[in-house]
């Protein structure tokens, strides 16, 4: 592949020639010449800007794409370790997040944050200072889905330990 001057380069990769620029200025992507000025791109060079727009898309950080580009294998996999533990940490919480929500949506109560003795019970506990947000938060993933020191399960409830929904009740 012959080199083709930035603009070509950021048109064919959909990325704006100023971020080209910002990539060289990181030193992620320094052109591979200059051609009366102009920053000149080959084939190496676009796959490496490929490289960070699919990183990107995915939301890791330029530091990571960075690492995995051009790190040592130690540093490289140090980085790739950290961004996978933010990554686990973010599905965790997406994950208690979902759980939260389904409960609120499948509750009988017509209004779960005022009458679900699952949820007000979570609540009463937080606000007598008997658990904290994260806590509240951690457990909502747990086995039985319910806080530490709430009534457990009742047959009543799905195998999530939140109220479930009998077919014949209504919201």
């Amino acid at each position: 592949m012959d080199l083709i001057p930035i603009g070509e380069a950021a048109r064919r990769l959909e990325v704006s020639a100023s971020a080209l620029r910002y990539y060289d200025e990181l030193g992620l992507v320094p052109p591979a010449a200059r051609a009366g000025g102009r920053r000149m791109y080959g084939r190496r060079e676009l796959r490496r800007v490929a490289f960070l727009r699919i990183a990107q898309r995915l939301g890791l950080s330029l530091d990571t794409a960075g690492a995995v580009l051009d790190s040592p294998a130690p540093r490289r996999r140090s980085s790739i370790d950290e961004q996978i533990g933010q990554l686990d940490e973010l599905i965790a919480r997406a994950s208690q997040a979902r759980e939260f929500l389904v409960h609120a949506r499948d509750c009988p109560a017509e209004h779960p944050a005022r009458d679900c003795p699952t949820m007000t019970g979570a609540l009463d506990a937080l606000v007598d200072g008997r658990t904290t947000v994260d806590r509240l938060a951690g457990e909502a993933a747990a086995p039985t889905g319910l806080p530490t020191g709430l009534p457990s399960r009742s047959p009543s409830r799905s195998p999530t330990g939140m109220p479930s929904r009998s077919p014949t009740s209504s919201s």
